[in-house]
């Protein structure tokens, strides 16, 4: 390729993806309006030969080489081998990796795709997260069927909030209210029973909750929602759907949001082992 003077060949170099090679290049040609960028990838280097070839080929087309090397044997050999071809190689992540070198006082790991596994975790936990939107209180039973862990219980007894912390974990959790007067889901009973765990409460905790809760909305405190025996009965009923699913059950009574899930997240880790 013969290049013009207003157009940019530009090598781009990495040990992984080098999507943040690329990334910074077209960020930086942005502030040059009006010139073609020929960007050409060479992802996954893994060996001095190769980056041989690529100076090579870089200096026949004149390109310049943005580099994104992590394992230091071929960052080394990539920046003495250009200077001695008078090839442009602009090595991207060294003077920031520098700084926080200096900064923590600890030597980096250079390993290649850690980014990339950052944005995978980070891709899942909005996932899940969406997850447990979706298919909260019961929703969509179909949800139940793809989810990794299942919540029952009654109203009040943190199904929400324990979805949410989970989802943050990157389980996808979905949850389901249980109430006598409705009849669960039949894909409740469908699915493994060690994926479904059991929340009940202790019924003078779940008077004091849902009295709060009726309180916050202006409602009497008289309603059905917080009368204790109305409580018992449910709290009976989700007993006796428990007992049919075979589930273990934890009783939420007194403890906050972290020390459940905690107890979910060990349920879940022997579950699986």
């Amino acid at each position: 390729m013969q290049r013009l003077s207003n157009e940019a060949i530009v090598y781009v170099v990495s040990d992984s993806v080098g999507e943040t090679a690329e990334f910074v290049v077209k960020a930086a040609a942005s502030q040059f309006g009006g010139q073609t960028l020929h960007i050409r990838k060479f992802p996954y280097i893994e060996d001095e030969g190769t980056i041989n070839e690529i100076i090579l080929a870089a200096k026949e087309s004149e390109a310049i080489i943005a580099y994104t090397i992590v394992i230091p044997s071929l960052k080394k050999h990539m920046r003495e081998r250009a200077q001695q071809s008078g090839v442009t190689a602009i090595d991207i992540m060294s003077p920031m990796v520098n700084a926080f070198k200096d900064y923590f006082h600890i030597e980096p790991v250079n390993q290649p795709g850690l980014v990339r596994q950052l944005d995978e975790d980070y891709f899942r936990k909005v996932e899940a997260i969406e997850f447990a939107v979706k298919y909260d209180d019961g929703r969509d039973p179909r949800g139940l069927l793809r989810a990794d862990v299942i919540l029952i219980g009654v109203s009040r007894t943190s199904k929400t909030p324990l979805s949410m912390y989970l989802a943050n974990k990157r389980y996808k959790v979905a949850n389901v209210p249980l109430v006598p007067e409705v009849e669960p889901p039949e894909e409740l009973f469908l699915v493994p029973n060690k994926k479904c765990i059991g929340l009940t409460i202790s019924s003078d905790q779940l008077n004091m909750i849902r009295t709060e809760r009726l309180k916050s909305l202006g409602l009497t405190s008289q309603a059905n929602y917080a009368n204790v025996e109305r409580i018992k009965l449910e709290l009976e009923y989700a007993e006796s759907v428990m007992q049919r699913v075979g589930c273990p059950v934890i009783n939420v009574s007194n403890k906050a949001v972290e020390e459940t899930a905690n107890i979910i997240i060990e349920i879940i880790k022997q579950r699986d082992m």
